[in-house]
């Protein structure tokens, strides 16, 4: 958390930081900073520039500016408890491994508007980071894009465990923990089988689910929304057929699913 849902719910409240000019950028903290910029040039780089576009890339958020030379580019990543907030408005409200409470002393990173508004991110563990001009060539394409052929050669000829891959940014962007366990579940395929075993006609399904799911859990307001959920838990039951969940450890995660039905 928070995972391709939650970062689209703040690509969507970013939007309402578009066309206003920043004042002045605040770091509550010099280790927020990620990339190879200093805390300096960060702050120096976003004075008097103004955000005109709010896009994702998997669980990145990326403002591009109307700076010199077609930047700069800034890169926001939440880690597993970081919100992203504008004029003091969240776009969601929970996190399931955050905490509820507000303390000014976890706004890690905060960008002042000329006109007096902020947008800021408030990050209790310190996971997540802002960086200038994140190299966006090392994410694998955006799971909630992804074609059928591109899913498949993200898969194929590997003997790594399904779920560890479809978590690996490097080949699919935007897949956490809790959506790779309800994908895997909807889709009926096992977690820990190899990545590269898959039937063609286990392709087309995992492709679907993975669209459908990923497209549900934006309308209902987060990945820890999915059917799946409320069972991940001991002497939890697949929605499905009622079969007693198995809980594993897959990619150092923690994975539950179903023995009956995910083959």
């Amino acid at each position: 958390m928070p995972e391709l849902p939650e970062v689209e719910a703040y690509r969507r409240l970013a939007e309402g930081a578009l066309g206003r000019r920043v004042e002045r950028a605040v770091l509550g903290d010099r280790r927020f900073v990620r990339g190879h910029s200093s805390p300096r040039r960060l702050t120096a780089a976003l004075a008097g520039v103004s955000f005109v576009r709010a896009r994702r890339h998997g669980k990145l958020l990326v403002l591009d500016t109307d700076g010199q030379d077609e930047g700069p580019h800034l890169g926001l990543r939440f880690g597993m408890t970081g919100r992203l907030l504008v004029d003091g408005r969240a776009a969601v409200e929970r996190l399931i491994y955050s905490s509820e409470r507000e303390v000014s002393a976890w706004d890690r990173f905060t960008v002042v508007f000329e006109d007096g508004g902020r947008m800021v991110v408030r990050d209790p563990r310190l996971l997540g980071g802002v960086e200038l001009d994140p190299d966006e060539s090392v994410l694998g394409p955006d799971a909630l894009g992804v074609s059928a052929a591109e899913l498949r050669r993200a898969l194929e000829h590997s003997v790594v465990a399904l779920k560890a891959r479809l978590m690996d940014q490097h080949r699919l962007a935007g897949v956490g923990n809790l959506i790779a366990d309800e994908v895997l579940w909807r889709a009926s395929l096992a977690p820990h089988r190899r990545s590269g075993s898959l039937t063609p006609a286990e392709h087309r399904r995992l492709h679907r689910h993975l669209r459908q799911t990923l497209e549900e859990l934006i309308r209902r307001g987060g990945s820890h929304l999915g059917d799946l959920m409320p069972e991940r838990t001991l002497g939890g039951r697949c929605p499905r057929d009622g079969t007693e969940l198995v809980r594993s450890t897959v990619g150092g995660r923690t994975s539950w699913w179903c023995p009956k039905h995910q083959h």
